[in-house]
């Protein structure tokens, strides 16, 4: 006879799930009709619509737009309901482009350049960007600024000859993208990218007006020519809190 537990009789009850879980659960559908705007202005349905429309208690509910109020997506207002009250600006992962590129309809993106000069590469820079042991580079790091609150902290390492056709100025007022292109003569060809999340020490929080030990988000990408060639190796530290990451994935045959 076989010792494992025998399949559950249909209609059978299941477990009830801690409240914090089912919450949870709420919060995550929820966050994502916040971001995509689907409220818009409108305060979010009441606590018992809410309640019918996840099957869930009234508790369950407060629970989850609890969570929402502590990321500071909504606010309770007396009188108007659970409004709204940050918007997170959404960065597509499906084509290459800048940042003033990927966010012109929702502002004006301006850079703040802290730093620019030639340095010389960590090893493992050079290695990404093919150049020999103790080449130097040209390093940027900028404060991106969307609509003048503060979104993003760069640290670029730009190959040499890109970078020393360069200067402070130009990097003010275009993306690295389109400088790129026009220094090398060739469109941009693809990036590895990576992405994850990390806490804010001691610089990023004060720079990017965070809490420090605050979640980011950080982007690295290894961007190369339209010949392969690698030009670009980037840091970028986003403010989870503006900035949400969204690209749409096809299963190809296996």
């Amino acid at each position: 006879m076989s010792t494992e537990n025998p399949p559950r009789p249909a209609g059978a009850c299941q477990p009830r799930r801690p409240r914090a879980d089912r919450a949870r659960q709420v919060a995550d559908v929820l966050r994502q009709q916040v971001l995509s705007e689907v409220y818009g202005p409108r305060p979010l349905p009441h606590e018992e619509v809410l309640a019918e429309e996840f099957g869930e208690s009234r508790n369950t509910i407060r629970e989850a737009l609890d969570l929402l109020r502590t990321e500071g997506l909504v606010r309770r207002v007396p009188g108007s309901g659970t409004l709204v009250v940050a918007e997170k600006v959404p960065h597509g992962l499906n084509r290459l482009m800048g940042l003033a590129e990927t966010l012109h309809e929702h502002g004006e993106v301006t850079n703040e350049v802290r730093s620019f000069g030639p340095v010389r590469a960590p090893g493992p820079v050079a290695r990404r960007l093919r150049l020999p042991d103790g080449a130097d580079v040209v390093y940027v790091e900028r404060v991106r600024r969307l609509n003048g609150l503060p979104l993003s902290l760069d640290l670029t390492y730009l190959a040499p000859d890109i970078g020393a056709a360069l200067d402070a100025e130009d990097l003010v007022h275009q993306d690295v993208f389109q400088l790129i292109e026009e220094v090398a003569g060739q469109p941009l060809g693809s990036a590895d990218i990576t992405l994850e999340a990390v806490n804010a020490d001691a610089h990023s929080a004060t720079v990017l007006e965070v809490p420090r030990g605050g979640a980011l988000l950080m982007l690295e990408r290894l961007t190369t020519l339209a010949d392969g060639r690698p030009v670009d190796l980037e840091y970028v530290r986003f403010r989870g809190d503006r900035i949400t990451m969204q690209g749409r994935l096809l299963r190809s045959a296996l």
